[in-house]
């Protein structure tokens, strides 16, 4: 079937930077929309940013001007540079995809199992 699956989280200090990746795997026919939730301890997961397959982007408020979405259509990958890191940007970091997949008859989200950003001196 489809598989989402991130990598790059880790510890980082006030200030610093971190990429995550995310790639799609699968029988996948198409990826619409790829973007990324957070979701820190005792809070209600928030969308950080999303892209469309046509590269159209969109972001939180708390993370514009720091914050970066890409993609690699041809690698079926989504990127989140993080600038500028605060300790309020940790958390866990989700990726999802709506992917229609080779034998639906529509897209469907599909997400992967989160990676831990902390902030922290």
């Amino acid at each position: 079937q489809v598989q989402v699956v991130e990598s790059g989280g880790g510890l980082v200090q006030p200030g610093g930077s971190l990429r995550l990746s995310c790639a799609a795997f699968g029988s996948i026919f198409r990826i619409n929309d790829m973007g990324w939730y957070r979701q820190a301890p005792g809070r209600q997961r928030e969308l950080v940013a999303f892209i469309t397959s046509a590269g159209s982007t969109n972001s939180a408020d708390s993370v514009k001007g720091r914050f970066t979405i890409s993609r690699d259509n041809a690698k079926n990958t989504v990127y989140l540079q993080m600038n500028s890191l605060k300790p309020e940007d940790t958390a866990i970091y989700y990726c999802y995809a709506v992917v229609w997949a080779l034998g639906t008859d529509s897209a469907r989200d599909y997400w992967g199992q989160g990676t831990q950003v902390t902030v922290s001196s």
